[in-house]
């Protein structure tokens, strides 16, 4: 971990509340460290929220931890599709 570097949240995902949830515990099972913006909105008025949209919630990580964050959600990303 770099230490000259400041620490910041970084947004690394946005979606309904479940799916910021899923990510959310994906990310914690590989032991970085993320929180979740939005999601009471997104509970009081699951109508308004769509991915990227008005009442979205997302999914922050610390800007040391993106780029391993960033495979995990991609994973997910491609797993959800394939799905459908």
């Amino acid at each position: 971990m770099k230490t000259n570097e400041e620490i910041e949240p970084v947004e690394v995902f946005s979606g309904t509340t479940w799916q910021a949830g899923m990510v959310k515990s994906l990310l914690e099972d590989a032991e970085i460290e993320a929180f979740l913006k939005d999601e009471i909105m997104g509970t009081l008025n699951p109508w308004w929220t769509a991915p990227g949209g008005a009442g979205a919630v997302s999914v922050f990580v610390s800007n040391q931890d993106y780029d391993k964050a960033r495979l995990i959600v991609e994973e997910y990303e491609k797993n959800s599709k394939e799905d459908n």
